[in-house]
């Protein structure tokens, strides 16, 4: 009788606990269901402009008890140039990102993307703003027991490659398998970002993380031990980027990063962070 009574109460659990989840995922369905697939006329009748960028060290970060950066600057700039108000969301995942872009609840990802073939089939992508590449971040030689760092790709052969979670290098370094043609582990950190990274790094916790150039350049001046001396890719593009039925909402921004790249206002924060 008692065991009867415990198999119905853990009956009554599990089903509890199944139309728990259920209720969450409908939820969740409906949630994106909700969202409208807005261009720019649907976005200036709302008023307001939904952004959502990363926090890392040169674009998007906390100074003190001021907000600084790259793309903050530029944004900043941007909504001179409309009478939208910004909304402005913070999500370092950027697969997190673009799902939450593809679903209405963003309408601009405003952080540095090498666009790849597979994300132009499924999102538009801005005029470029700025000219980068991928840096391996390593120990110089005296901060690591006289080993000289790396400066050909095939030593990276069996090497492990501590990155973050959804990082955008993770392509490329999958990628770099096969131009050596051998293993380069890839180890995706959930808790934290490349300057947390680089500062693991530097301490000799692990041995190599990923970064882009302009980073790696801001990194290296606040820790002496990095060499950022390897390339991993060739130069790229990166751009911001919106959703594929947002075609006017593109040109808009297009139009304005174009003019804008050409003043002396760009110059001076492209300057601030990146020189």
């Amino acid at each position: 009788m008692k065991s009867k009574k415990l198999a119905y109460i853990s009956s009554g659990v599990f089903i509890i606990l199944i139309a728990f989840v259920a209720i969450i995922y409908l939820k969740n369905k409906q949630d994106k269901a909700t969202f409208e697939k807005k261009d720019y006329a649907q976005i200036a009748e709302s008023g307001i402009l939904r952004i959502v960028t990363n926090l890392d060290q040169t674009g998007y970060f906390v100074s003190g008890d001021t907000i600084a950066g790259f793309n903050h600057d530029l944004l900043k700039a941007l909504q001179k140039y409309t009478n939208l108000k910004f909304e402005i969301s913070v999500e370092n995942s950027l697969e997190k990102s673009f799902e939450e872009l593809k679903f209405g609840k963003y309408d601009l990802i405003a952080r540095n993307i090498q666009a790849t073939a597979d994300m132009k089939g499924r999102y538009l992508f801005t005029t470029p703003i700025i000219l980068n590449k991928l840096i391996l971040v390593q120990r110089k030689a005296e901060y690591n027991d006289s080993i000289s760092p790396i400066r050909s790709h095939l030593q990276l052969a069996g090497k492990t490659l501590h990155i973050a979670k959804d990082a955008p290098s993770k392509l490329r370094l999958a990628n770099l398998s096969h131009e050596i043609g051998d293993t380069v582990y890839i180890k995706e950190n959930d808790l934290y970002d490349t300057e947390q990274l680089a500062m693991m790094v530097s301490t000799g916790e692990i041995g190599y993380t990923i970064s882009d150039f302009k980073t790696a350049e801001a990194l290296a001046r606040k820790m002496p031990e990095l060499d950022i001396e390897t390339s991993i890719g060739f130069t790229h593009l990166e751009s911001w980027a919106v959703n594929q039925w947002s075609p006017i909402l593109l040109d808009s921004l297009n139009t304005w990063i174009d003019k804008f790249k050409q003043t002396k206002d760009y110059q001076i924060i492209y300057n601030r962070y990146y020189k």
